[in-house]
């Protein structure tokens, strides 16, 4: 396949190129686009193309489709944990949701990470590469053929830093939004990063209006530092900044995710610090009780502090929730599965 098209990560327009460079009309390009986003496996299942087309089809190009290696069920929520395997061996996972107004997925945009963050289960295991565009756009694809239920909301918080992995995220932005796709909602996706300043002032730039989710997960540079080395680069006042130029120029409200560890970022002192800092943006904090991680060594905070954080942002008018845990008896949070996987593949 290395020498080969992948059609799932081609937009309709270099869809439309190929075709005309092969000699066939432009139209088909559309007829692809929807059947490769409506999850068929191979090529030869397009059957409005004809087979002349089918088979120099199949000699410059495939469909790269993901293959689920496990599956854990939530007994408690309902909650799924996707374990995938990408075409060259590597894993990734992804989580599907249930929520009142219906279904989300949480997806991976790079199989390992880059940015060492002490606190997460993908930190220690290494980085190999980025997704195509594709290979994050068929996790969704992937689950709602699985449970057969359209995916409404998206959240790029898997695997993976995405803003590390810009112009495949970018593109699989345009992808999955596309009337002839899935179309999804740009207002219902949402794009995480750790901070990387540049790439938020890029994307601000996209027009495309997705929600930015800002992992902070501390108010001063002294407590980041230890827990994120990507603030050694791009400091909290940088990142502070490079936010307020996104919703002025968005006009969209960000999500700071802050995941409060016992004794190291959980203090009131720690919170009226975060209340100063957010004040007058436009934004909204979501409080995360930290995942146990194997040799992290940090613990959860109680909650009891929870709800004094809380109180402290919410009295200096900041719109603060506290994230309800889905799936904790699968460990659902992101990275925990494909690093058991790892180990085992090890042992």
């Amino acid at each position: 396949m290395k020498d080969k098209l992948d059609l799932l990560s081609m937009t309709i327009e270099e869809l439309e190129s190929l075709l005309l460079e092969t000699g066939h009309k432009k139209f088909h390009a559309k007829q692809i686009f929807q059947w490769t986003h409506k999850g068929i496996k191979d090529i030869d299942g397009m059957t409005n193309l004809s087979k002349e087309l089918r088979n120099q089809l199949k000699e410059i190009a495939y469909i790269n489709r993901l293959e689920i290696v496990k599956k854990l069920v939530s007994n408690i929520d309902g909650t799924v944990k996707y374990l995938f395997k990408l075409i060259d061996g590597s894993v990734i996972e992804s989580v599907l949701m249930k929520y009142q107004h219906g279904y989300s997925v949480c997806i991976s945009s790079q199989v390992g990470c880059r940015m060492g963050c002490r606190f997460c289960a993908s930190t220690g295991i290494g980085f190999v590469r980025n997704l195509a565009p594709g290979e994050i756009l068929d996790q969704i694809i992937s689950i709602q053929t699985d449970v057969k239920q359209r995916i409404g909301n998206v959240v790029i918080m898997g695997i993976g830093e995405p803003l590390d992995n810009y112009d495949n995220v970018v593109k699989f932005l345009r992808l999955v939004n596309h009337k002839d796709g899935l179309n999804i909602g740009a207002r219902h996706i949402s794009v995480s990063t750790c901070g990387l300043v540049p790439k938020i002032l890029e994307l601000s730039k996209e027009n495309i209006p997705v929600t930015l989710s800002i992992s902070l997960h501390a108010p001063n540079d002294s407590i980041r530092d230890k827990i994120m080395p990507v603030n050694k680069r791009y400091s909290i006042d940088k990142l502070i900044e490079a936010c307020k130029i996104y919703t002025e120029t968005t006009n969209r409200r960000i999500t700071f995710e802050y995941a409060l560890i016992e004794g190291v970022n959980d203090s009131k002192d720690n919170a009226l610090e975060l209340a100063g800092l957010l004040k007058g943006m436009l934004c909204h904090v979501n409080l995360i009780p930290v995942n146990t991680v194997d040799g992290a060594g940090f613990r959860r905070s109680s909650k009891e502090t929870i709800a004094k954080f809380k109180d402290i942002l919410e009295k200096y008018g900041i719109e603060t929730t506290v994230r309800r845990e889905l799936g904790s008896d699968i460990n659902a949070a992101c990275g925990q599965l494909r690093r058991g996987f790892m180990d085992e593949k090890r042992n």
